[in-house]
């Protein structure tokens, strides 16, 4: 089968916004694992830069830079004027001897582009939005910062596609919320790379105590302030914070510094740690080093962290929403505590530490979790089988 990806941001090693990145990624296993299974898969996304190649092949797919717009990286809100031309050039490109048989698009810019392109041909278009403005807003309140055009234009999507892929139960809820048809709605969780992510390995230097992980952005609503507060509840601990800014440029970011001055009035600047951007390919040592990863964003629609924890081994403590409420068994493979309560989230991380043979009892059902349930090769198995529906709904029967 032909598939085609489409994405309307630039590479994950160029884009000015940070969830993007873990889009591409995804984008970026989706392809080869189609890819292994005998698919021809291409992959679309913006060319913001003039030196690089129009075309390069990959992990058995090709991604394709579509030249629109200036060539130098944009946010989103500055890239929707530029979403006609983008399936304009989408449109004129599937007019030669490469015509994809089904198009998915990911994240709203990149639907709105697939969709275009694919308006007045049979080509079925599937959806994956990675995160919904409306459920961004309602979690994060003043802290969203999307532009005023994306829900509206989420919502009128939503009538262009033939399926839209939920990554956590929330998202089918919130989508059907939103006029789809259940049956229009196929919940299709994220992968884990279990060769990347596993318990076996080096773990990261670290001291006697005991120690948290929280993995994320340096943004409101990541939920590093909750953790803050609750290690005044925790005892003697230390909370690791991995994300944001590289090391070197922590002292003189905004949402750092105000992080610093929340643990110094809670009384926790000791035991609150923040180590700045970690590659990705370095996690595996960070989740390793830890007895508990938190999970308190106050929005995830994909649950990735808990994942990759729960394939490392390590129990997840975390609200219990999005991606994490469907990831996380409570008292099975860690802990589930409600969204925003900060005594709960303190004594449930408090006993936890506690609790030497609850957590190795829940490290072990967490990584038999992943690797039933989360791997790639199953993301791209159920991806399959949904493209397959949709390309039999369209083709008209043979009398």
């Amino acid at each position: 089968m032909r598939v085609g990806l489409v994405c309307a941001h630039a590479g994950p090693s160029r884009t000015t916004d940070g969830p993007t990145v873990g889009t591409h990624q995804h984008i970026a296993r989706v392809a080869a694992e189609l890819a292994r299974r005998g698919h021809d898969v291409r992959v679309y996304e913006r060319r913001d830069d003039p030196g690089l190649p129009a075309t390069v092949d990959a992990d058995g797919y090709r991604v394709e830079r579509v030249p629109v717009g200036p060539a130098a990286p944009l946010p989103t809100a500055e890239l929707i004027p530029y979403v006609a031309e983008f399936g304009g050039w989408l449109t004129d490109r599937w007019t030669g001897q490469w015509r994809p048989e089904v198009v998915h698009g990911h994240y709203w810019v990149g639907g709105l582009a697939a969709a275009h392109a694919v308006r007045e041909t049979d080509i079925p278009v599937v959806q994956t939005f990675h995160s919904l403005g409306i459920e961004q807003l309602r979690h994060l309140g003043r802290a969203y910062d999307g532009p005023g055009e994306r829900i509206p234009l989420e919502r009128a999507l939503t009538r262009a596609v033939d399926i839209a892929v939920a990554q956590c139960n929330d998202e089918v809820d919130e989508l059907t919320r939103m006029g789809l048809q259940r049956t229009s709605v196929a919940m299709v969780p994220t992968g884990v790379d279990v060769e990347q992510f596993h318990p076996d390995g080096e773990a990261a230097p670290r001291d006697q105590r005991p120690r948290i992980l929280s993995v994320g952005g340096l943004a409101p609503g990541h939920g590093q302030d909750d953790l803050i507060q609750a290690m005044r509840l925790v005892g003697d601990a230390e909370l690791v914070i991995a994300g944001g800014p590289p090391a070197e440029e922590l002292d003189s970011h905004a949402e750092a510094r105000r992080l610093r001055e929340l643990a110094d009035r809670n009384g926790v600047a000791e035991q609150v740690k923040l180590v700045g951007a970690v590659p990705h390919d370095q996690m595996a040592t960070w989740y390793r080093s830890a007895d508990v990863v938190a999970c308190t964003p106050h929005y995830s629609s994909a649950g990735r962290v808990s994942l990759e924890a729960m394939a490392c081994g390590v129990p997840v403590v975390g609200y219990a929403m999005g991606g994490i409420a469907d990831a996380v068994v409570d008292e099975v493979t860690g802990r589930l505590v409600p969204p925003g309560d900060v005594r709960a989230l303190g004594v449930t991380l408090r006993r936890l530490l506690a609790d030497n043979a609850g957590r190795f009892a829940y490290g072990h059902a967490a990584v038999d979790r992943v690797r039933c349930s989360y791997t790639w090769e199953r993301t791209a198995g159920a991806l399959e089988r949904l493209y397959e529906r949709v390309v039999r709904r369209r083709k008209p029967v043979e009398a």
